[in-house]
Protein backbone atom coordinates (compact mmCIF):
# COMPACT_ATOMS: atom_id res chain seq x y z
CA UNK A 1 0.00 0.00 0.00
CA UNK A 2 0.45 3.99 -0.62
CA UNK A 3 1.47 5.50 3.13
CA UNK A 4 1.06 8.83 4.67
CA UNK A 5 2.58 9.23 8.12
CA UNK A 6 1.46 11.83 10.26
CA UNK A 7 3.52 12.84 13.38
CA UNK A 8 6.35 10.50 12.00
CA UNK A 9 8.80 11.16 14.40
CA UNK A 10 12.26 9.54 13.50
CA UNK A 11 10.48 6.52 11.79
CA UNK A 12 9.87 3.49 13.96
CA UNK A 13 6.41 2.88 12.69
CA UNK A 14 7.30 3.89 9.06
CA UNK A 15 9.96 1.35 9.08
CA UNK A 16 8.24 -1.27 10.56
CA UNK A 17 5.29 -0.53 7.59
CA UNK A 18 8.28 -0.88 4.96
CA UNK A 19 9.30 -4.07 6.82
CA UNK A 20 5.76 -5.32 5.77
CA UNK A 21 6.38 -4.39 2.42
CA UNK A 22 4.63 -0.95 2.12
CA UNK A 23 5.87 1.99 0.73
CA UNK A 24 5.74 5.38 2.25
CA UNK A 25 5.18 8.39 0.14
CA UNK A 26 5.12 11.11 2.55
CA UNK A 27 5.91 11.67 6.02
CA UNK A 28 5.55 14.59 8.54
CA UNK A 29 7.38 15.93 11.38
CA UNK A 30 8.55 19.20 13.34
CA UNK A 31 11.22 17.97 15.36
CA UNK A 32 14.46 18.66 12.93
CA UNK A 33 16.71 16.40 14.77
CA UNK A 34 13.75 13.29 14.29
CA UNK A 35 13.70 14.76 10.56
CA UNK A 36 17.19 14.46 10.05
CA UNK A 37 17.33 10.57 11.38
CA UNK A 38 14.23 9.82 8.93
CA UNK A 39 16.02 10.73 6.26
CA UNK A 40 19.51 9.48 7.12
CA UNK A 41 17.79 6.18 7.23
CA UNK A 42 14.49 6.36 5.87
CA UNK A 43 14.31 8.82 2.89
CA UNK A 44 13.80 12.25 1.49
CA UNK A 45 10.25 11.75 1.27
CA UNK A 46 9.52 13.26 4.96
CA UNK A 47 8.17 17.84 5.55
CA UNK A 48 9.68 19.26 8.23
CA UNK A 49 6.53 21.54 8.86
CA UNK A 50 3.54 22.20 11.32
CA UNK A 51 0.80 19.54 9.90
CA UNK A 52 -1.88 22.59 10.44
CA UNK A 53 0.18 24.43 7.79
CA UNK A 54 -0.02 21.70 5.15
CA UNK A 55 -3.47 22.00 3.23
CA UNK A 56 -5.04 18.61 2.55
CA UNK A 57 -4.25 19.03 -1.80
CA UNK A 58 -0.32 19.25 -0.88
CA UNK A 59 -0.46 15.19 0.77
CA UNK A 60 -0.36 12.36 -2.15
CA UNK A 61 -3.24 10.03 -2.70
CA UNK A 62 -2.91 7.00 -0.12
CA UNK A 63 -4.04 3.53 0.91
CA UNK A 64 -3.32 4.40 4.93
CA UNK A 65 -2.75 7.20 6.58
CA UNK A 66 -0.77 6.16 9.84
CA UNK A 67 0.60 7.86 12.76
CA UNK A 68 0.38 8.13 16.87
CA UNK A 69 -1.20 11.23 17.44
CA UNK A 70 -0.21 13.39 20.60
CA UNK A 71 -2.50 12.93 23.55
CA UNK A 72 -0.84 15.37 25.96
CA UNK A 73 -3.92 17.74 25.39
CA UNK A 74 -6.18 14.89 26.36
CA UNK A 75 -6.04 15.35 30.34
CA UNK A 76 -8.85 14.61 32.85
CA UNK A 77 -9.04 17.85 33.98
CA UNK A 78 -9.70 19.76 30.06
CA UNK A 79 -11.83 17.08 28.60
CA UNK A 80 -14.28 19.49 27.08
CA UNK A 81 -14.14 19.09 23.12
CA UNK A 82 -13.54 22.87 22.24
CA UNK A 83 -10.91 23.32 24.75
CA UNK A 84 -8.65 25.24 23.04
CA UNK A 85 -5.37 23.25 23.45
CA UNK A 86 -2.68 23.00 20.80
CA UNK A 87 -2.02 19.26 20.69
CA UNK A 88 -5.56 18.19 20.67
CA UNK A 89 -5.46 20.37 17.66
CA UNK A 90 -2.71 18.03 16.53
CA UNK A 91 -5.40 15.03 16.95
CA UNK A 92 -7.73 17.39 14.74
CA UNK A 93 -5.42 17.16 12.03
CA UNK A 94 -5.04 13.62 11.71
CA UNK A 95 -8.90 13.70 11.50
CA UNK A 96 -8.86 16.39 9.35
CA UNK A 97 -6.18 14.20 6.66
CA UNK A 98 -8.42 11.02 6.64
CA UNK A 99 -11.43 12.99 6.09
CA UNK A 100 -9.70 14.42 3.03
CA UNK A 101 -7.66 12.08 1.70
CA UNK A 102 -10.34 9.66 2.24
CA UNK A 103 -7.63 6.32 2.05
CA UNK A 104 -9.26 2.64 2.61
CA UNK A 105 -7.58 2.55 5.78
CA UNK A 106 -5.85 4.32 9.04
CA UNK A 107 -3.81 2.99 11.62
CA UNK A 108 -3.69 5.53 14.92
CA UNK A 109 -1.44 4.57 17.78
CA UNK A 110 -1.31 5.88 21.37
CA UNK A 111 -0.48 5.23 25.35
CA UNK A 112 -2.92 2.94 26.73
CA UNK A 113 -4.02 5.77 29.33
CA UNK A 114 -6.19 7.11 26.49
CA UNK A 115 -8.60 4.51 26.87
CA UNK A 116 -9.48 5.58 30.26
CA UNK A 117 -9.34 9.09 30.77
CA UNK A 118 -12.39 10.80 32.23
CA UNK A 119 -13.96 7.58 32.62
CA UNK A 120 -13.65 6.51 28.91
CA UNK A 121 -15.05 9.83 27.49
CA UNK A 122 -11.96 10.55 25.86
CA UNK A 123 -12.16 7.47 23.85
CA UNK A 124 -15.61 7.72 22.88
CA UNK A 125 -15.06 11.55 21.37
CA UNK A 126 -12.24 9.42 19.33
CA UNK A 127 -13.92 6.90 18.16
CA UNK A 128 -17.45 8.92 17.00
CA UNK A 129 -15.26 11.24 15.51
CA UNK A 130 -13.83 8.13 13.33
CA UNK A 131 -16.88 6.75 12.66
CA UNK A 132 -18.63 10.26 11.98
CA UNK A 133 -15.54 10.74 9.24
CA UNK A 134 -16.77 7.45 7.32
CA UNK A 135 -14.85 4.82 8.59
CA UNK A 136 -15.66 1.53 10.60
CA UNK A 137 -13.22 1.44 13.61
CA UNK A 138 -11.64 -0.83 16.08
CA UNK A 139 -9.52 -0.70 18.69
CA UNK A 140 -7.17 -3.26 21.51
CA UNK A 141 -4.19 -2.06 23.84
CA UNK A 142 -1.34 -4.46 22.72
CA UNK A 143 2.24 -4.96 24.11
CA UNK A 144 5.29 -5.01 22.48
CA UNK A 145 6.69 -7.58 23.81
CA UNK A 146 4.13 -9.89 22.40
CA UNK A 147 5.98 -9.15 19.51
CA UNK A 148 9.03 -9.57 19.80
CA UNK A 149 10.17 -6.40 21.18
CA UNK A 150 12.62 -6.83 24.44
CA UNK A 151 10.05 -4.21 26.16
CA UNK A 152 7.06 -4.12 27.59
CA UNK A 153 5.47 -1.43 26.00
CA UNK A 154 1.51 -0.97 26.14
CA UNK A 155 -0.28 0.78 23.60
CA UNK A 156 -3.70 1.72 22.03
CA UNK A 157 -3.80 1.01 18.63
CA UNK A 158 -7.13 1.82 16.54
CA UNK A 159 -7.28 0.64 13.10
CA UNK A 160 -9.75 2.55 10.88
CA UNK A 161 -11.75 0.73 7.51
CA UNK A 162 -13.61 2.91 5.03
CA UNK A 163 -17.34 2.02 5.02
CA UNK A 164 -18.02 0.84 1.70
CA UNK A 165 -15.34 -1.41 1.58
CA UNK A 166 -16.42 -4.56 2.18
CA UNK A 167 -13.06 -5.45 4.36
CA UNK A 168 -11.76 -7.08 7.93
CA UNK A 169 -8.52 -6.53 9.13
CA UNK A 170 -7.31 -8.27 12.27
CA UNK A 171 -5.04 -7.19 15.22
CA UNK A 172 -2.03 -9.24 14.73
CA UNK A 173 -2.05 -12.67 17.22
CA UNK A 174 1.28 -12.58 19.48
CA UNK A 175 4.14 -14.19 18.74
CA UNK A 176 5.60 -14.10 22.19
CA UNK A 177 4.50 -14.59 25.42
CA UNK A 178 5.13 -15.31 29.35
CA UNK A 179 6.09 -19.08 28.46
CA UNK A 180 6.77 -19.45 32.09
CA UNK A 181 2.73 -19.08 33.14
CA UNK A 182 1.61 -20.55 29.89
CA UNK A 183 1.98 -23.69 28.12
CA UNK A 184 0.83 -21.92 25.30
CA UNK A 185 3.69 -23.73 22.30
CA UNK A 186 2.14 -21.48 19.84
CA UNK A 187 4.44 -18.56 20.70
CA UNK A 188 8.19 -18.07 21.76
CA UNK A 189 9.39 -17.03 25.12
CA UNK A 190 9.14 -13.09 25.33
CA UNK A 191 12.82 -11.58 24.63
CA UNK A 192 14.98 -10.38 27.55
CA UNK A 193 16.28 -7.18 27.74
CA UNK A 194 19.56 -9.50 28.93
CA UNK A 195 19.39 -11.52 25.90
CA UNK A 196 19.15 -8.66 23.81
CA UNK A 197 21.83 -6.81 25.09
CA UNK A 198 24.40 -9.68 25.89
CA UNK A 199 26.38 -9.28 23.14
CA UNK A 200 26.59 -5.49 23.44
CA UNK A 201 29.98 -3.89 24.88
CA UNK A 202 30.70 -1.34 27.11
CA UNK A 203 30.55 2.40 25.25
CA UNK A 204 33.96 3.58 25.76
CA UNK A 205 34.94 -0.26 24.47
CA UNK A 206 33.37 0.06 21.23
CA UNK A 207 33.46 3.84 20.24
CA UNK A 208 32.59 2.51 16.42
CA UNK A 209 28.60 1.41 17.52
CA UNK A 210 26.59 4.43 16.47
CA UNK A 211 25.15 6.09 18.99
CA UNK A 212 26.73 4.03 21.78
CA UNK A 213 26.99 6.76 24.77
CA UNK A 214 24.94 6.94 27.84
CA UNK A 215 24.19 9.78 30.16
CA UNK A 216 27.15 9.36 33.49
CA UNK A 217 23.93 10.37 35.71
CA UNK A 218 24.58 8.30 39.33
CA UNK A 219 22.47 5.48 39.54
CA UNK A 220 19.43 5.85 42.35
CA UNK A 221 17.15 2.34 42.96
CA UNK A 222 14.38 4.62 44.38
CA UNK A 223 11.69 2.52 42.47
CA UNK A 224 10.53 5.13 40.25
CA UNK A 225 10.50 5.82 36.73
CA UNK A 226 14.40 6.07 35.78
CA UNK A 227 15.53 4.58 39.16
CA UNK A 228 14.35 1.12 39.04
CA UNK A 229 16.23 -1.83 39.19
CA UNK A 230 16.10 -3.55 35.95
CA UNK A 231 15.57 -7.48 35.79
CA UNK A 232 17.87 -8.75 32.82
CA UNK A 233 15.43 -11.65 32.86
CA UNK A 234 12.14 -9.84 31.13
CA UNK A 235 12.15 -7.53 28.61
CA UNK A 236 12.90 -3.89 29.54
CA UNK A 237 10.04 -1.45 31.37
CA UNK A 238 8.45 1.11 28.64
CA UNK A 239 11.67 2.96 27.21
CA UNK A 240 10.10 6.67 27.84
CA UNK A 241 10.72 9.92 26.40
CA UNK A 242 10.27 12.47 29.25
CA UNK A 243 12.01 15.63 29.53
CA UNK A 244 12.78 18.54 27.35
CA UNK A 245 15.03 20.16 24.48
CA UNK A 246 17.46 21.54 27.33
CA UNK A 247 18.02 17.79 28.57
CA UNK A 248 17.03 16.29 31.66
CA UNK A 249 15.44 12.92 30.32
CA UNK A 250 14.68 9.89 32.11
CA UNK A 251 16.78 6.85 30.98
CA UNK A 252 16.52 3.08 32.02
CA UNK A 253 18.86 1.33 33.74
CA UNK A 254 21.44 -1.38 32.29
CA UNK A 255 19.98 -4.75 32.95
CA UNK A 256 23.84 -4.94 34.59
CA UNK A 257 22.32 -1.86 36.58
CA UNK A 258 25.61 -0.50 36.83
CA UNK A 259 24.59 2.76 34.79
CA UNK A 260 22.00 4.14 32.98
CA UNK A 261 21.54 2.36 29.07
CA UNK A 262 23.39 4.15 26.42
CA UNK A 263 21.05 5.41 23.77
CA UNK A 264 21.78 2.28 21.45
CA UNK A 265 20.92 0.08 23.83
CA UNK A 266 17.76 1.99 23.87
CA UNK A 267 17.10 1.58 20.40
CA UNK A 268 17.97 -1.78 20.94
CA UNK A 269 15.54 -2.32 23.57
CA UNK A 270 12.86 -0.63 21.04
CA UNK A 271 13.77 -2.95 18.18
CA UNK A 272 15.80 -0.40 15.54
CA UNK A 273 18.55 -2.07 13.97
CA UNK A 274 22.31 -1.64 14.77
CA UNK A 275 22.56 0.31 11.38
CA UNK A 276 19.71 2.85 12.31
CA UNK A 277 21.69 6.20 13.02
CA UNK A 278 19.95 8.80 15.12
CA UNK A 279 21.23 12.49 14.49
CA UNK A 280 21.15 15.05 17.25
CA UNK A 281 22.52 15.63 20.66
CA UNK A 282 22.48 12.84 23.35
CA UNK A 283 19.39 13.81 24.85
CA UNK A 284 17.40 14.63 21.57
CA UNK A 285 18.80 11.31 20.48
CA UNK A 286 16.79 9.53 23.75
CA UNK A 287 13.74 11.27 23.08
CA UNK A 288 13.50 10.42 19.66
CA UNK A 289 13.94 7.10 20.61
CA UNK A 290 11.44 7.09 23.53
CA UNK A 291 9.30 8.64 21.07
CA UNK A 292 9.20 5.85 18.76
CA UNK A 293 7.37 3.32 17.72
CA UNK A 294 9.11 -0.02 17.71
CA UNK A 295 9.26 -0.97 14.16
CA UNK A 296 9.55 -4.58 14.38
CA UNK A 297 5.85 -4.34 16.28
CA UNK A 298 5.19 -2.15 13.79
CA UNK A 299 5.90 -4.67 11.17
CA UNK A 300 3.48 -7.04 13.29
CA UNK A 301 0.68 -4.53 12.81
CA UNK A 302 1.54 -3.78 8.66
CA UNK A 303 1.66 -7.37 7.77
CA UNK A 304 -2.46 -8.03 8.38
CA UNK A 305 -2.77 -5.19 6.20
CA UNK A 306 -0.18 -6.82 3.43
CA UNK A 307 -1.84 -10.11 3.65
CA UNK A 308 -5.70 -8.40 3.18
CA UNK A 309 -4.25 -6.30 0.53
CA UNK A 310 -2.24 -9.34 -1.28
CA UNK A 311 -5.61 -11.48 -1.18
CA UNK A 312 -7.62 -8.45 -2.45
CA UNK A 313 -11.41 -8.02 -1.52
CA UNK A 314 -14.24 -6.77 -3.07
CA UNK A 315 -14.32 -2.83 -3.85
CA UNK A 316 -10.86 -2.22 -3.33
CA UNK A 317 -7.79 -2.15 -5.57
CA UNK A 318 -4.39 -0.87 -3.85
CA UNK A 319 -3.34 2.35 -5.84
CA UNK A 320 0.24 0.93 -5.67
CA UNK A 321 -0.62 -1.77 -8.42
CA UNK A 322 -2.73 1.15 -10.18
CA UNK A 323 -1.17 4.37 -11.96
Amino acid sequence: MRVVSLFSGCGGLDLGFLWGGHEVIWANDTDPDAVDTYKENIGDNIVLAPIELIPSDVIPPCDIVIGGFPCQGFSVANMKRHVEDARNKLYLELLRVIKDKKPAFFLAENVKGLVNLDRGKVLEIILDDFRKSGYFVKYKILDTADYGVPQHRQRVIFIGIRKDLNCEIDFPKPTHGNTQLSHNTAVKPWITIGEALKDIPEPEDAPQIPNHTCSKYKLRFVGYLGHRIVDPEKPAPTVTARGDNRGGVVVLHHPNNHRRMSARELAIAQSFPMDFVFKGTQSSVYRQIGNAVPPLFAKAISLAFTMKVSSGFEGYSCRSTVK
